[in-house]
């Protein structure tokens, strides 16, 4: 009851939320209301109703109203389009950072053809899939779909509906290789810019709170 209370004030609060079955979007398609970049601002813009990255590192972190940008538990659904040899990512759990790669949460990669080989739906260095994962899946130029659920300690992603990771955060875990920032607790969504030479559009950016 308290969540749906919740909901229902957080909807009331963002004039462009919409409810569909528990989805409330958090992007409009139209300008930044409720994001805030941290890092190069002109890095994202907003173009065809989407979030587009380009140019020195930066984030777009969701600071919105719905459930005041803090999140726990959720289902997390975004479309994303590459261009090639781009380089990108979904953040949850995280917290706004003015410059910099976000040292909280995790990031769920976005990576087709990057020579980076940690490729797209890899929980960053934590569970990391590769080129032959994904083959037939995701590719340059075409949008696709992230699909991120987070309950409890399990974190489950899927690629257009086809699911790639699903890993349960150990009781002793301490953040691995990328330190202790990167536990499951809560925090709020961030959007990846991360070269010059990387073009990703994200759009569509729905969330589903869960308890």
């Amino acid at each position: 009851m308290l969540l749906r209370l919740t909901l229902v004030a957080a909807l009331a609060a963002s004039p462009f939320a919409f409810a569909q079955d528990g989805w409330i979007a958090l992007f409009n398609g139209k300008d930044f209301t409720g994001w805030k970049v941290g890092g190069n601002q002109a890095s994202f813009q907003v173009l065809d109703g989407a979030l587009v990255a380009n140019g020195p590192v930066a984030h777009a972190y969701y600071d919105g109203p719905v459930l005041n940008h803090d999140f726990k538990n959720f289902e997390l659904m975004v479309d994303v389009k590459t261009l090639p040899v781009s380089n990108g990512g979904v953040y949850f759990h995280t917290q706004f950072q003015d410059s910099g790669f976000p040292k909280k949460g995790f990031e769920v990669q976005v990576n087709n053809t990057h020579g980076d080989p940690i490729k797209t739906g890899s929980l960053y260095h934590v569970k990391d899939i590769g080129a032959d994962d994904i083959k037939g899946i995701t590719q340059d130029g075409e949008w696709f779909t992230e699909h991120i659920i987070v309950k409890d300690q399990t974190v489950t992603i899927e690629l257009n509906g086809k699911q790639v990771v699903k890993w349960t955060q150990p009781a002793d875990w301490n953040g691995g290789r990328e330190g202790p920032g990167r536990v499951i607790s809560h925090g709020t969504i961030a959007l990846q810019g991360h070269d010059p030479k990387s073009t990703v559009y994200y759009k569509n950016i729905r969330i589903k709170p869960m308890p």
